[in-house]
């Protein structure tokens, strides 16, 4: 097997170096999320390894000047698998209930455990603590027809916690467990988003949302996913370009 894997074994660095100096594109894709980065998540409710931007760089041996464009990609509503904190999480069991519909329209198994993943509300807060992170660049925002027929939708904005308002997400599982949410109310959409490729096509509720995110995040919203398939994607702006 060693001889298999040998004429796989390279300068990684080196090459990568060289492809840049080319003019050649590089596409870094990481694994898990922010809030389960081993140094920056709700610890202990993490994974074992640092799966922010700047390990793009670490990992691969590229200096971080070479990172141009951070993109980070977030569904139009919160998940989480297994335990941790999650102030926005709704209801997922019962019939007719916004949490139901984003975890069965959603389909919203774990990957790996095959447990249903916790479904809530978008959570403004949680997200500007991964652009803070990460240094965000752009938004790719998916499963934006799971929220279809929602008559209204709740974004949380930030928490009250201890008495205080906080705008960010706290450090650590322990506040974040006390921290009630403070949702703002905006109106869903009745139509059917689904396979949508351009955002005049959108709803103008659907685009009032996306225009929502984007402003209580301060990360614009560079692309939409309105289904499973490559092209029923909007893009605003291109990575590459």
């Amino acid at each position: 097997k060693a001889d298999l894997i040998k004429p796989m074994v390279s300068d990684v660095s080196a090459a990568l170096y060289a492809a840049n100096a080319a003019g050649q594109n590089l596409l870094f894709e990481g694994a898990q999320g922010t809030l389960l980065d081993v140094d920056h998540g709700t610890y202990p409710y993490v994974t074992s390894s640092n799966c922010v931007s700047g390990q793009a760089a670490a990992g691969t041996g590229v200096g971080p000047n070479m990172l141009h464009y951070v993109l980070g990609i977030t569904k139009a509503y919160t998940t989480r698998v297994g335990g941790g904190p999650f102030p926005s999480e709704l209801d997922i069991d019962s019939d007719n209930c916004p949490g139901t519909q984003m975890s069965v329209k959603g389909q919203e198994i774990g990957t790996v455990t095959k447990r249903k993943r916790r479904c809530g509300w978008f959570d403004a807060a949680a997200l500007r603590r991964s652009a803070m992170i990460n240094g965000l660049t752009g938004l790719c925002i998916t499963k934006l027809d799971v929220l279809d027929g929602i008559k209204e939708l709740n974004i949380c904005t930030g928490y009250t916690l201890d008495g205080k308002h906080l705008d960010l997400l706290p450090i650590g599982a322990d506040d974040v467990s006390r921290c009630l949410p403070i949702f703002e109310t905006v109106p869903g959409w009745s139509e059917n988003t689904f396979g949508v490729k351009t955002l005049d096509g959108l709803p103008k509720a659907a685009q009032n949302y996306l225009k929502r995110l984007e402003a209580l995040c301060g990360v614009p919203v560079d692309i939409v996913s309105t289904g499973p398939e490559r092209d029923e994607t909007i893009v605003l702006r291109h990575p590459f370009a």
